[in-house]
């Protein structure tokens, strides 16, 4: 079965972040990106680890000076036979450098434009720097997170804005320009804000406040905390349990398992909370975290462990669903890497080809764009190309 963005060509103008994330999802759907670099005389170019966004498995690459009259000629010849471009530039660069939107649109009125951008293309903050915990903290993410130690909000253990907040969003909105494309005939411009990104996250939390007036945080509710039935119990090994015993049935299993079964009427009396707590803090500590997911996980608990990152590749249901791979890295030979994750994507089960750190394939591209050969040395020659 073919991949389902087989034929779509995607211009990355992204090295790291939401962009790159967006460009990821989609080349993991079959989608051919070109990421589109500057030289690197430059200086301006941020290269990611060789490990980083899979390694740049199933992508090409080129550097181009967009700064130069011919390397926007060049971006704009590409862009006339692609059909998504990706760019991540504060508001307004690309305009300035003549490769925006409407630039684009002149030589192609079918390309999907999507602009990734911390606060979006308009209002306020539009012009702020900013990174993955900013648009948390705006968004309201960090401030339901509970709090550490000294009163302030935790940092979170994953870049949560980038990955589904920014580069979920923009590679959602493409599909959707895609198919509204493939109705309408035409491409359209995305304005992809990361911090509105988070908001969308937060839906549950901000439309109770927008329709109640709740003042939502920590311990506001069963996800932030207030009962006891959903919280991180450690083990006597110092490891610890997650707990999501929302619904009654399944926090009766677990008070039935660990001899609390006194406690069951009480799941939400606020009155009790620290009692119960107590109880199930004490129960835990009993035994270490496997015996106790040996003996819970599969009984209708709603109980998991907390695995370290250097556990997740020995998972056994990872394992089972195919969930790691191998790929050959130019320098560094056979790697280990996360597989194609979400659903739909294909793995052809061959271990993938990484390129060396500053490999290009400007002259395969340029030459496909129907460049001659002479011409193409011509702009080597100027560096509007690498």
């Amino acid at each position: 079965m073919s991949a389902a963005l087989d034929g779509i060509a995607v211009l990355d103008l992204a090295t790291v972040g939401p962009a790159a994330r967006c460009t990821r999802i989609l080349a993991d759907y079959g989608a051919r990106v070109v990421k589109i670099g500057a030289p690197a005389k430059s200086g301006v170019n941020t290269e990611p680890p060789f490990f980083a966004y899979s390694g740049g498995r199933g992508t090409q690459r080129m550097r181009l000076d967009l700064k130069q009259a011919d390397g926007v000629a060049v971006f704009l010849r590409l862009a006339a036979q692609a059909d998504v471009i990706v760019e991540s530039f504060r508001p307004g660069v690309v305009a300035k450098l003549g490769i925006g939107y409407a630039d684009v649109r002149a030589v192609n009125a079918r390309i999907v434009y999507c602009s990734t951008s911390g606060y979006g293309q308009d209002g306020p903050r539009a012009r702020w720097a900013g990174h993955d915990l900013n648009y948390l903290a705006v968004g309201g993410f960090l401030d339901c997170s509970g709090r550490r130690a000294d009163g302030g909000p935790p940092l979170p253990g994953a870049t949560i804005a980038d990955g589904a907040a920014g580069g979920m969003h923009a590679a959602i909105a493409i599909l959707a320009a895609l198919l509204r494309r493939q109705r309408m005939g035409e491409g359209e411009y995305l304005d992809v804000s990361v911090a509105d990104g988070v908001l969308s996250l937060m839906a549950l939390a901000v439309d109770e406040h927008l329709a109640t007036g709740a003042a939502v945080g920590p311990g506001h509710d069963i996800l932030t905390g207030r009962y006891a039935c959903y919280d991180l119990y450690e083990a006597r090994d110092g490891r610890w349990l997650a707990v999501a015993a929302i619904e009654p049935a399944f926090f009766a299993n677990l008070c039935k398992a660990l001899g609390l079964e006194r406690w069951i009427p009480y799941q939400t009396d606020d009155a009790r909370q620290a009692e119960i707590r107590a109880d199930l803090r004490a129960a835990f500590r009993t035994r270490d975290r496997d015996a106790w997911v040996e003996l819970l996980a599969g009984h209708d608990t709603c109980v998991a462990p907390v695995q370290s990152v250097s556990e997740v590749p020995s998972d056994p249901q990872f394992r089972a669903r195919g969930a790691f791979a191998f790929a050959e890295h130019a320098e560094r030979g056979r790697i280990r890497q996360l597989a194609p994750a979400l659903a739909g994507m294909p793995r052809s089960g061959e271990a993938p080809a990484l390129p060396a750190p500053g490999a290009t394939e400007t002259d395969a591209l340029l030459s496909a764009a129907g460049y001659a050969q002479a011409e193409i040395e011509r702009l080597r020659s100027r560096g509007a190309v690498a």
